[in-house]
């Protein structure tokens, strides 16, 4: 959201908060005088002389000053305690744009550090080996192309958090996103820390049609399953991503040969900030799979444990084939 849809939105929380002030005073000082008019009204009486007789001025009238204090001493403790409770009714009403705005705010850093987390730690195990290889005196040319292949893609992923911040959403490209080269993208990517700890990736591309979500968010969806794979899975074993088109939807199976997911994890492993047990290499903040299943319903798909036992587990992600009818969320809703 820009600066002036946010000055805006606090405009217009300030005008809706000093209306509904000004209107509540006002109703408590109606309601206040006319409550004491009521009370000298029913408790004045005609002013009388010393013989008794009434007073020759008909419209004198005498009050007793001991039963009026009393009502006007309530009715001052019963405004006072209305208008502070007008107020705080007005408080709480003036600081939840700012609530929203830091929570969007908190949001959006959480958000953006998860999701560069990955790229970063790839970028930075390519430029281990980039040194390594130097330092023996081995070529490096062709790791020259792979390092900025990885800055092209921690810009993509950025950019696109930068848009969905501002309310916006990448472009889909015409005839949709390439599933196959994204998921050769995010293999590409990951291949540094998948290597580093004895982790084999395969994918099993088919001829899928293209998928209705802009790439960047593909391949952002792709690594986020991905990685949390190789981060389950032992050393020595294989991560399988394989592709397929079922009807109007492509589907995207991650597969690990890991300890697979905990019984009473399974209902809450896509909530935000929740923690499978810490089996990973990598210590998690829980919010991979969180982000997943929010991105893929963004466009209509959902993500999705479709296996899990002590031989491993199985991540799917479904999205709609562009050009196809619309499926909805298409998951069940976890957690």
């Amino acid at each position: 959201m820009s600066d002036a849809a946010d000055r805006s939105r606090v405009r217009a929380a300030a005008t809706r908060v000093g209306v509904f002030v000004g209107a509540g005073s006002a109703a408590v000082l109606v309601v206040g005088v006319s409550v004491l008019l009521v009370v000298l009204n029913t408790s004045a009486r005609p002013e009388r002389e010393h013989g008794g007789a009434p007073h020759p001025d008909s419209d004198r009238f005498v009050v007793d000053l001991d039963h009026i204090v009393w009502w006007i001493v309530a009715l001052a403790t019963a405004g006072a305690v209305l208008m502070a409770v007008i107020g705080w009714i007005a408080a709480r009403s003036a600081v939840r744009p700012l609530a929203a705005a830091l929570g969007a705010q908190r949001r959006f850093v959480a958000d953006a550090s998860h999701e560069l987390r990955t790229p970063l730690t790839a970028v930075s195990a390519r430029v281990q080996l980039l040194q390594r290889r130097r330092d023996r005196g081995e070529a490096i040319d062709e790791l020259l192309p792979l390092l900025r292949h990885d800055v092209e893609v921690m810009d993509a992923v950025l950019q696109e958090l930068l848009l969905l911040a501002e309310g916006g959403a990448a472009e889909i490209p015409a005839g949709g996103a390439d599933a196959v080269a994204c998921a050769r993208t995010a293999v590409g990517l990951l291949e540094p820390i998948a290597s580093g700890h004895d982790v084999r990736m395969t994918l099993t591309p088919s001829d899928v049609p293209g998928v209705a979500i802009p790439a960047s968010t593909l391949t952002r969806l792709i690594t986020v399953l991905v990685d949390n794979a190789v981060q389950h899975a032992p050393e020595g074993s294989e991560v399988e991503l394989t592709l397929a088109a079922v009807d109007h939807v492509v589907e995207v199976r991650v597969r690990d040969h890991g300890p697979g997911v905990d019984p009473v994890d399974v209902e809450r492993i896509f909530d935000r900030f929740a923690r499978s047990g810490e089996r990973g290499r990598r210590r998690g903040f829980g919010l991979g799979l969180a982000l997943a299943r929010e991105g893929a319903e963004r466009f209509g798909g959902s993500v999705e444990l479709t296996s899990t036992s002590d031989q491993g587990s199985t991540f799917t992600l479904r999205l709609p084939r562009a050009g196809g009818p619309p499926t909805g969320s298409g998951g069940r809703s976890v957690g």
